[in-house]
């Protein structure tokens, strides 16, 4: 039985994966900004401006992820990490300095670049380097640490907010700590890890499985060899290989139209536009108005929080203990179901005016299947189902379309919302979720314990 260096694994995935850290908190510091920034750049009177401000990293994400697979498949996995870091690092700091509401929305566009990038290349550099018997748990690393930065923006936002009075005043913009500094802090904070991922890159040896695609075999086996000893790496270098010798073509985003990758291709971008569209943002994104209509005050936001974020982290670590045992489909069809089930549910509770534990309970229930299923499993596939040829203009198109999926769905939930009332909009959502169930249960293939190699040819071939 072959044996694995799991401290080096967990090692060089857990640096790769600070770009799930950073694009969680660099996704969620704004909400806690946004009462102080607002009033600062006197845009308080125009929602166009507001929203702006709020969604304009969405258009860096999407750029970031189609970027993200020509300068990967070209540089390597590593160095675009690097970029990525740089990119959250410059974002942190010009934003924290934005002197004008123009400057403010270019770093903001500039951070959801690095998002973009993150989110594209941490799951395939953890995909690439681990072991078939371990992938899932150490991609759904990943997942984890997005949540860690989600919670730890939250934090860091009441910390520096702390004491401020229910109705942020111009008044108080002018005249307090808060109001001038105080909110810059809140991305200053991202600075800190942003400085410690870029410099932690360096010490990431490069993807063995791009290396070896590369042409640059000789670079690739070390690492393997680290990985798995001797064996091991003379093993896994025949299966990629024999990936890439039936191929000589260039590859780029022409490629993937060829028709041997249509449905794997359909499989990816299908799965990850559903992982936005089961509507699970909205509940996170509208948490203090559910809880609200729930009977919570607005002192009761810490509470909030806490309850949404710790959910939203043990059932993450769930997830990963899970993912190798269960397997992915199976994760993915409970998340599907559950999601389409709780939503009924909660749509229900609105319908009749349901107040209190009920919908907390609902929307708590809601958090932790996702947390479990579809938040990070989504990832584990899209980092898995790829050829090793197609692998980063492939990922890059799924990303842009989850990020053009993450983009419609935060502006039609208002418009589904006033149109058919909270009880009709989760009842949408519950009808999403039960085409996304029939949808993986017909396609996915179970992944779980199988090499890129053997799923590339299961899937392909």
């Amino acid at each position: 039985m072959k044996k694995f260096n799991n401290s080096y694994l967990l090692s060089i995935s857990m640096v790769s994966a600070m770009g799930g850290l950073l694009f969680g908190y660099d996704w969620v510091v704004i909400g806690g900004a946004k009462p102080f920034y607002e009033r600062f750049f006197e845009i308080t009177s125009s929602a166009n401006l507001q929203a702006w401000a709020m969604s304009c990293a969405l258009i860096g994400c999407i750029l970031g992820a189609v970027v993200s697979g020509v300068i990967s498949d070209k540089f390597g996995r590593k160095w675009p990490l690097l970029l990525s870091a740089f990119l959250f690092t410059v974002a942190s700091l010009g934003t924290g300095l934005a002197t004008s509401y123009l400057s403010f929305v270019i770093f903001r566009i500039i951070g959801g670049v690095g998002i973009g990038l993150a989110s594209a290349l941490s799951p395939i550099y953890i995909a690439e380097v681990a072991p078939s018997h371990l992938r899932g748990r150490f991609v759904a690393l990943n997942q984890m640490t997005l949540v860690i930065g989600i919670l730890a923006a939250q934090i860091v936002n009441l910390i520096i907010a702390d004491k401020v009075p229910a109705e942020v005043s111009d008044e108080f913009i002018r005249s307090s700590w808060n109001g001038q500094i105080g909110w810059r802090w809140m991305f200053y904070a991202c600075g800190v890890p942003s400085i410690v991922f870029f410099i932690l890159v360096f010490t990431l040896p490069e993807s063995p499985r791009w290396l070896i695609k590369a042409g640059k075999k000789e670079k690739a086996f070390p690492t393997l060899q680290k990985i798995g000893g001797e064996e091991y790496a003379h093993e896994e270098m025949s299966n990629i290989q024999a990936t890439l010798d039936d191929v000589s073509e260039k590859i780029d985003f022409k490629s993937l139209f060829n028709p041997k990758y249509r449905n794997v291709l359909l499989l990816g971008i299908v799965i990850a536009v559903f992982q936005q569209w089961c509507g699970i943002n909205t509940v996170f994104n509208y948490a203090e108005e559910i809880f609200t209509a729930a009977g919570y005050g607005v002192s009761d936001t810490l509470f909030n929080i806490v309850i949404t974020g710790t959910v939203n982290l043990v059932f993450t670590i769930v997830a990963m203990s899970t993912v190798d045992k269960w397997g992915r489909k199976k994760l993915m069809i409970f998340g599907a179901s559950g999601l389409a089930v709780t939503y009924l549910l909660l749509g229900t509770a609105f319908y009749f005016q349901l107040k209190g534990v009920v919908v907390l309970s609902l929307v708590v229930l809601a958090i932790a299947i996702y947390a479990m299923s579809l938040a990070p499993i989504t990832w584990v596939i899209l980092s898995e189902i790829f050829p090793n040829r197609v692998r980063g203009a492939a990922m890059a198109l799924a990303t842009f379309a989850l990020w053009i999926a993450c983009f419609i769905l935060t502006y039609t939930f208002p418009l589904l919302n006033k149109t058919l009332g909270a009880a009709g909009t989760f009842w949408v959502y519950a009808g999403i979720c039960i085409f996304g169930f029939l949808f993986i249960l017909k396609n996915l293939i179970e992944t779980k314990g199988k090499t890129l190699e053997e799923i590339e040819k299961e899937l392909v071939e």
